[in-house]
């Protein structure tokens, strides 16, 4: 298998398999039903199919910037800015369904937002469409940020 198919499969797999498993860990939704939720609330099975596609997309605009990037350091840029918003990405269910500190959790998607478009920066210089590929990741965190923070105001 060549050497950019490998890095591929692992800019896709590590973001969809981490999610799945940080949902398993945190039993993510199990209580989303008991909220009571903001107006344009979607059904709680629309969650994982979504950040399924969201992880595939980010996945492959980590791997476009990657293949384009001149050098070591500029790869390193890269991946630690990605990392660090995948992090944020992997704490907030946990901070909003296993700790329940809903304003915590605005705080994280808050951060959260920052970081991707901070990826987004890093991704553009490098690949114009892996920055592109990040727009639905941002609309729909903008979008949780709605959520979240209508759950915080009604619980």
């Amino acid at each position: 298998m060549k050497d950019n198919t490998k890095k591929l499969i692992l800019c896709i797999g590590l973001p969809v398999l981490g999610g799945a498993l940080i949902g398993w860990l945190t039993g993510t939704m199990g209580n989303y039903d008991d909220f009571v939720k903001p107006p344009l609330s979607p059904p709680g099975w629309l969650f994982p199919v979504v950040w399924t596609i969201l992880y595939a997309l980010m996945g492959y605009a980590l791997w476009r910037a990657l293949i384009r990037c001149d050098t070591s350091r500029e790869q390193s840029s890269v991946l630690t800015i990605f990392s660090f918003q995948l992090a944020l990405n992997y704490l907030w269910p946990v901070i909003f369904f296993v700790i329940d500190a809903y304003w915590a959790a605005v705080a994280c998607l808050v951060a959260l937002v920052i970081m991707i478009i901070w990826t987004m920066a890093e991704f553009m210089k490098h690949d114009n469409l892996a920055s592109k590929l990040m727009i639905p990741y941002l609309l729909w965190c903008g979008f949780a940020l709605y959520l979240n923070v209508g759950v915080a105001v009604l619980n």
